[in-house]
């Protein structure tokens, strides 16, 4: 997401920050204020250039890329919508997790597929980038039900 948005930075910017509007609007345009409990995956890129390492809820944010930037908008508008409208409505700033349903692009679906493609002597080997970059990893089960 890091990078691609860099390539795509409007339509990144339309997906992640004014969806999250456009979300949050209909939910008050259909009256639902009172019955929707709403919840904003956001992600830790809102830190962008770390400030300090651990980062907490405190920490100040720092995006470095536009989909991180897009993120920080849809992180403010959430609490915007929930002081004004006294709406149920969350940010989860979410780290490294995975899933079965993790995207090709990452690095974790890249060793994997790589592995298995060894194994079934389609690849001799593959590289990687920066080895020693250090990640805290978790799985999407440990962050929301």
């Amino acid at each position: 997401y890091f990078q691609i948005s860099f390539d795509l930075a409007e339509y990144t910017a339309d997906v992640d920050g004014v969806g999250t509007l456009r979300l949050l609007d209909a939910v008050k345009t259909c009256g639902l204020i009172n019955s929707v409990k709403f919840y904003q995956a956001s992600t830790s890129e809102l830190y962008g250039k770390v400030q300090e390492i651990p980062q907490k809820e405190t920490t100040p944010f720092y995006p470095r890329s536009p989909y991180g930037a897009a993120k920080l908008y849809a992180y403010w508008i959430v609490v915007n919508f929930r002081e004004a409208y006294n709406l149920f409505a969350v940010n989860g700033i979410l780290f490294n997790h995975e899933s079965p349903r993790r995207g090709a692009n990452f690095v974790t679906r890249k060793i994997s597929r790589s592995v298995a493609k060894i194994y079934l002597g389609q690849l001799e080997c593959f590289s990687l980038g920066n080895l020693d970059a250090k990640r805290d990893w978790g799985h999407a089960k440990d962050y929301v039900e």
